[in-house]
This record gives structure tokens, sequence and C-alpha cells, in this order.
């Protein structure tokens, strides 16, 4: 009488066997004889040579003088790695520590493989923090999963004015290269300081970004700024680029609207030979002297550019900055300047907007009517719709079709 198995149990020899068989073809392709091992026969009393099992089985019976080596597949959580001889398979590791994730699931031929989360490092079963480089030293190996960051002090000419486990030290600013000079030297924790030529430019109190160059360049700033914003911009302007090195540091040092704005004043600056961006220097030229004509009247007293600037909203510019503004800019610029110190505190505000703004509260001040007219012209001027029509066309002809799907704005 034959005796047959139940259905259950049929399918589990099948699928044993069907593992067995995909692990012998696997490694029958790679090697054309299996490893051998000694094994004693008990039957014969003779020492035979067997084959061994191939990685992701066990010998489930040695060979003899008349079979060969049976093998048979590692159960569920059980691996070998390599041919082996075992009468059974190892098993793998119960669970990850502290601090780590599964970087490979257990399978019959690996073991389960763990690993520490990002920012740290194994080190005597442990995930240890990698170590954070202090301000004048940077990365000078990145740290692994299985290896420790390495901080190396900041080699003449580089800086690094961050505590960080990431970042490399960095090249200081060339300030020449940029049309500017060093207004003070950079060291291993401090970038150069540039500052505009005073001999060659009309701005002699470090007015970064004019009223007008403001009107020009907001044309470029997207509604909606996305993460590659800048560097969409940078690589769609034509004639010399803004170094990479140069593009990182602007985002690391400005809000994102001023980013774009202090990215084309380099641009400007590097380019400032090229005839479209001749053409552009002086339109923008023309507007700085007509927007001067109206407000650089040199009778305002420290009281009077205080109460300017207390009227304006969002934070405000401090007496210091009023009296140091005095004291280097000309009478015709300080109104220009604070407007600029104005812009640089509130990060993404509108300068034209914020002074329409104060307009509304300084005839309550009894500030003189003159220059409340003339600060009425300025933005009358700056708001001309002839006038922001040529800037954007001469922008968007220069930026191209790469980037005619980003939004602009007027102001």
């Amino acid at each position: 009488m034959t005796s047959v198995l139940p259905r259950t149990k049929v399918s589990d020899v099948l699928f044993s066997c069907c593992q067995l068989l995909d692990i012998s073809v696997k490694w029958t392709i790679q090697y054309d004889s299996p490893p051998k091992y000694p094994h004693y026969d008990p039957g014969t009393s003779r020492q035979l040579l067997c084959d061994q099992c191939p990685p992701g089985s066990y010998v489930k019976q040695h060979c003899t003088a008349t079979s060969p080596t049976q093998c048979a597949p590692c159960p569920d959580q059980y691996y070998a790695e390599e041919w082996n001889s075992n009468d059974e398979c190892q098993y793998c590791s119960a669970v990850c520590k502290e601090l780590q994730y599964v970087k490979q699931e257990c399978t019959s031929t690996q073991n389960r493989v763990c690993e520490c989360v990002e920012g740290r490092y194994l080190e005597l079963e442990f995930c240890l923090k990698h170590t954070e480089c202090p301000p004048g030293f940077g990365v000078a190996q990145p740290g692994t999963p299985e290896s420790d960051a390495v901080c190396k002090k900041c080699p003449e000419g580089f800086f690094s004015n961050e505590t960080s486990s990431k970042a490399a030290c960095l090249k200081h600013t060339n300030c020449s290269a940029l049309g500017f000079k060093i207004a003070l030297k950079g060291n291993a924790v401090r970038d150069n300081v540039c500052q505009e030529n005073t001999d060659t430019t009309p701005q002699k109190c470090g007015i970064d970004v004019t009223l007008c160059e403001e009107a020009l360049f907001r044309f470029a700033v997207p509604t909606q700024l996305t993460p590659n914003w800048l560097n969409i911009l940078a690589d769609s302007l034509p004639g010399t680029k803004v170094s990479t090195e140069n593009i990182e540091r602007i985002k690391q040092r400005h809000s994102s609207q001023e980013q774009t704005f202090q990215l084309l004043k380099l641009w400007k600056q590097q380019n400032k030979e090229q005839d479209m961006v001749k053409k552009i220097i002086q339109d923008i030229d023309l507007c700085e002297n007509s927007v001067l004509k109206h407000i650089g009247h040199p009778n305002l007293t420290f009281e009077h550019l205080n109460t300017l600037m207390a009227s304006l909203p969002g934070k405000k510019v401090g007496k210091e900055d009023i009296e140091r503004t005095m004291k280097l800019c000309q009478p015709t610029e300080q109104v220009l300047k604070l407007l600029n110190l104005w812009r640089i505190k509130n990060g993404d505000q509108d300068t034209i907007k914020g002074l329409m703004y104060g307009l509304k509260h300084l005839k309550t001040y009894h500030f003189p009517k003159r220059t409340i007219q003339s600060l009425k012209k300025v933005i009358k001027f700056l708001h001309r719709f002839t006038m922001y029509r040529l800037y954007q066309k001469l922008f968007l002809e220069m930026i191209g079709n790469q980037v005619k799907s980003v939004k602009v704005r007027c102001v």
C-alpha cells in the first residue's frame, strides 16, 4: 500500500527542492568543481573526500562510497556565507543595536547588516556622534558609519566660522577678482571682508545695493523661491560666471531675496566690460543720478535721520548706525545709506514699500516738508512703468529660455 503525503508537506518539500536547486545552479556556474572536505565513512572504515555545500545551504547527509553529499537550504533566519561542511546554518543576528538601522536584511547567504544612523559611527559596539570641527578647523575626511570625521586646521587662505561635522574649510573671498578691495583681512575663523573700491565708484560709504539696483534686480526674484534657484540664475547669466564657492557663501550669509541681489551685484561687477552689462550700468547710473537729484539734500540733522528711520516698519536702524553713517557718508548719501541698512536688517522687505509706509507717519513728526516731497518723487520715479519694462526686457533677454518657466514679479 502506497502512503500519500499531505498537500502541505508536499508543498514544503517542493519549495525546499527548488531552493536547493537554485543555490546549486548559481554556484555550479561559478565553480567547475565544488570544494572538498574529508569525512570518515563508518560503513567502509575509509576516509572520503566529500563535496562541500554551497552558500545558503548546509550538509544534511555526508557522502558515502556510493552516494554524494546531500545539501539542504538554510531555514528562515539562518544563513551560510561560504562553501561549508557544517551540519547546520548560522543564526542571523536578532536585532540591530540602539541608533542603528537595518541596511541589509538577513538572507540565506548573508547575515543581517546593521549600520549607524546618519551622523554617527560604530565604535566598540556603540554608535557615537561624528566629531564636530570647531571654528578654524574644517572636515578633512568626512565621517562614515564605520569611521569618525577627521578635522584639520584651516591652512593659510582658508577659513571656517562654524562648528560642524561636515563642513570643510572655505577659501577666502578674492576681493580683487570681484572688483573690490579688502576692508578686513580674513583669518582661520573669518572670511575676507570686501569693500567697493572707492577710487572708481561714486558710493564712498559702502552702499552695497542701491535703490535703482534693487528695482532692477527685483525682477529676477521669483514669487516662490526653489532651493536651487540661485544656481539656475547663475548658470543662465551670460559672461563670466559667479563661482560655486561665492554662490554657497551668498546662501550662507543672506536671506532668500537678498541672495539674488548679491549674486547679480557680483555678476555685474565681473562683467562690467560686456556691452549689454555696460548698457545696464549706464541705465542704473542715470537712475541713480535722478534719485540723487531728488533725495540728496544736505540739510538733514541727526534728529531728522533718526525720525525717518523710526517711521519705517520692521527692525529699526539704531542711533549708532546713524551716527556712523553721518561720519562716513557725504550728506547727499546719508539717506540712501540708511535705507540700504534698513533693507539689510529686514531681509526680504521692499525698500520702496517700506518708505511708502514711513511717509504716511512722517507728517505727525513735523518732518521737513521739502524732504517728504523729495522722497515721494523718488518713489514715483522708481515706480514708472516704462522704466520697469525696460529693465525687465533687458534681464529676460540675458537670462534666456532656461528660466522663463520660473515666474518673476514686478515691484
